[in-house]
């Protein structure tokens, strides 16, 4: 290391508190005598600096620093094989480790977040959460499915960091998880039954409600394609969302001018009011406004799509089409690949999926005093705006974990949730939905970013009262801004101040829960 560097590298170690320059080491040679039962390591490769094409993948990743890959399998049981990576930045390395989250079924590692991790300096893991080569060959196979719900993120993290105070003779100082979707799921889940394995965990549009989600995917897909007819066109259904935003834009303390709710449990709509639709549609609508439905008990199952989401990315036309059949893959897995959607009974069917999978999907469990009790703290986030996940579940999560603390401050202090006005599944929408929900340079303010904000919680106690969220434009450039703040408050734009500037809004109460709360039985 030459004396030029020398500064900056201490400038970074005193600012962070912590950073290791690693020596460099040979290919494989410090791994050996590591023991990590029913594991076996695959692959241990030094990667140079600049583009690097991952395995399976067509286009290289570019700008990447030197870094160590290591290539694992995970067999916990027999029927188990879980596939996991670990990147290690060579040279420089920031002390921390982050266990990253994947998306949908998975089955295939996620090799932009790992490069994403390794760039800014982390020790970075990815899981293919043991459901390669496709979600559908976990038909008929329970240990895979107790892998995918929850023991491939740990079996992850604990390999992860055995293989990190390996190659650096030292344990991560802190280790984080970030992930949304299922990711968010993962999250939950971790913070749920593993509640050691991390100090901090940012979990976003959690997915953790796994069964009764997927009943939602399965209900809005049958009552739009049961009879001919039926299915909305893209005109119809951006007529929706305008009546949407006609009739309550504004009420709910943002700017009128917004083409997206605040708050949309302050929202309302009556299909019939709907000139677009014929009469079938907007019954259709009813129904799916409703949310999945017991026909026998009349028991809501799961939250019905937010008000102002139907024409967002994976709304009302994506979730009509035969290709949105992929997300029944919980349902093939109980009752094979030739499992029908049109046949599914919400009642004997849904008992029969709830006893084999909830209790190994579903993140439901509230009671998270082991999690505060070692110490963690947990963000979460969700998009108003998101029909994929709606953000009404985890109001209806969160204050579950509330009633078990015993109030909102206790919650509080270790667990903040944040509602992203217009915000799709995990980003994007019309809304502000840059909230720094990716692996970050530790540089970057807090303020604006809600994993370093995550960070500076942990490590320096800062409470995050609220995150300055950002809108861009298609060519990268700001377009506004605007803040959030921990629920229940809402950002409310004071009277006569320009909107769209963080300095023109306040947080402002809003009711807890009133949001549609599912029978008992469906929480689980």
């Amino acid at each position: 290391m030459t004396t030029k560097f020398f500064p900056v590298l201490l400038f970074l170690a005193l600012f962070q508190g912590y950073c290791f320059i690693a020596d460099a080491q040979q290919p494989g040679d410090w791994i050996e005598g590591l023991d990590l039962p029913g594991v076996t390591i695959t692959a241990v490769d030094q990667i140079p600096a600049g583009k690097y094409t991952p395995p399976g993948q067509i286009n290289g990743i570019e700008g990447l620093p030197a870094f160590v890959r290591v290539a694992l399998v995970s067999r916990p049981t027999p029927q188990s094989y879980i596939r996991i990576e670990v990147w290690l930045p060579q040279g420089w390395w920031n002390g921390r480790f982050a266990g990253t989250g994947n998306g949908g079924g998975a089955g295939r590692i996620n090799y932009d977040v790992l490069a994403s991790g390794v760039k800014h300096g982390y020790a970075v893991a990815n899981t293919d959460m043991g459901t390669s080569p496709h979600v559908d060959s976990l038909v008929n196979k329970p240990e895979r499915w107790a892998d995918f719900g929850y023991r491939a993120t740990h079996e992850m993290t604990v390999a992860a960091k055995a293989v990190i105070e390996k190659y650096y003779q030292r344990p991560p100082r802190y280790s984080y998880f970030i992930g949304c979707s299922t990711g968010g799921q993962q999250a939950l889940m971790t913070a749920q039954r593993y509640p050691a394995d991390y100090n901090g965990i940012l979990a976003g549009a959690p997915a953790n409600n796994r069964t009764h989600l997927h009943s939602m995917f399965l209900w809005n897909y049958r009552v739009i394609n049961e009879k001919p007819g039926n299915q909305f066109t893209r005109q119809q259904v951006n007529s929706i969302t305008r009546a949407v935003l006609k009739n309550n834009v504004g009420k709910d303390g943002g700017y009128s001018g917004d083409n997206f709710l605040t708050d949309p449990r302050m929202a309302a709509l009556d299909p019939n009011t709907l000139d677009s639709l014929t009469q079938e549609q907007k019954d259709v609508l009813e129904k799916i406004y409703s949310g999945p439905v017991n026909p026998v008990t009349g028991e809501y199952i799961y939250t019905p799509i937010p008000l102002g989401s139907e024409s967002a990315g994976s709304g009302l036309l994506d979730q009509q089409d035969k290709r949105f059949a992929y997300q029944f893959y919980p349902f093939r897995w109980v009752f094979g690949l030739n499992f029908d959607p049109m046949k599914f009974d919400f009642n004997k069917d849904m008992t029969r999926v709830d006893s084999v999978l909830a209790p190994v999907l579903n993140a439901n469990d509230p009671n998270l005093k082991p999690f505060k009790a070692a110490g963690g703290k947990l963000l979460m986030y969700t998009g108003a705006a998101d029909p994929l996940v709606p953000f009404q579940d985890a109001v209806n999560y969160y204050e579950r974990v509330v009633a078990a603390q015993g109030d909102l401050d206790s919650t509080q202090a270790f667990f903040r949730y944040f509602v992203v006005p217009g915000m799709w599944h995990c980003s994007g929408g019309p809304g502000a939905s840059g909230i720094g929900q990716y692996i970050s340079d530790l540089s970057e303010p807090g303020e604006y970013n809600i994993f370093i904000a995550l960070i500076r919680w942990v490590e320096k106690g800062i409470v995050p009262d609220h995150i300055i969220t950002t809108a861009y434009k298609g060519n990268g450039d700001m377009l506004f801004q605007t803040p959030v703040y921990p629920y229940p408050l809402f950002p409310h734009l004071i009277k006569g101040k320009k909107p769209r500037i963080p300095g023109s809004y306040r947080g402002a109460y809003h009711e807890r829960g009133n949001v549609m709360i599912p029978a008992p039985r469906y929480s689980k």
